[in-house]
């Protein structure tokens, strides 16, 4: 652990604290409060998903639709248009559509065979993201001069860690750059979390033993 007490916490020149937990408990809201008081660098996993690792594949899927229609193939292939994604930390949409849902194409679904594919680019994406947290963490102090670091993770990091486990590699790495906070949420939020899946997904990535019971 990078602190080992609550006095050593109060007592660093430069906090850093990771703030985890499922989706839709206040990870953001929570960091964003932080951020506004000027004194701390915020580093969202989902906006680097979306920007480092997924960027160009969101792009690409756009390029992709955008192709089907005669008037825009056109405009693409001569260069005479662009399309790109705009990933912001509240604006997270890109990503979602992305990853899209699994079910029949009529009905705006992707195959579950490619639904899993772009999970998997998702697992691998947020897995690098949560591993550059030690870069970022340097950067903000080194580069811009924060006095302060949050590492505001996405949703699926309950998928890729067992907080259970002590020596869960990724988690003890983690621990070791930044405070981790979990917040936890109850069956309502569970409950939320499943309707909103349906109405307005947020980017989530499952572990793959998920998909074969259903």
């Amino acid at each position: 652990m990078l602190y080992q007490d609550a006095h050593q916490w109060c007592a660093a020149d430069q906090k850093r604290v990771m703030f985890f937990g499922m989706s839709g408990l206040g990870k953001t809201h929570m960091s964003t409060t932080l951020r506004s008081t000027g004194n701390w660098y915020h580093y969202s996993i989902d906006y680097r998903i979306g920007t480092r690792y997924m960027g160009e594949l969101i792009v690409d899927n756009a390029k992709f639709e955008a192709m089907k229609v005669p008037f825009l193939r056109d405009l693409l292939l001569s260069d005479s248009i662009y399309i790109s994604s705009n990933v912001t930390f509240e604006n997270l949409s890109p990503v979602s559509s992305y990853l899209g849902k699994p079910g029949a194409p009529a009905d705006g679904g992707i195959p579950i065979i490619e639904y899993r594919r772009r999970q998997e680019q998702f697992r691998h994406s947020e897995i690098q993201a949560l591993e550059d947290t030690e870069y970022f963490a340097d950067r903000a102090r080194r580069l811009y001069g924060y006095s302060h670091f949050i590492c505001d993770t996405g949703g699926s990091i309950c998928e890729w860690i067992n907080v259970n486990d002590e020596k869960d590699p990724l988690m003890t790495k983690l621990s070791n750059i930044c405070l981790p906070v979990w917040i936890k949420g109850d069956d309502a939020h569970t409950n939320a979390l499943v309707e909103r899946f349906d109405k307005a997904p947020k980017p989530m990535s499952y572990q793959p033993e998920f998909f074969l019971k259903c």
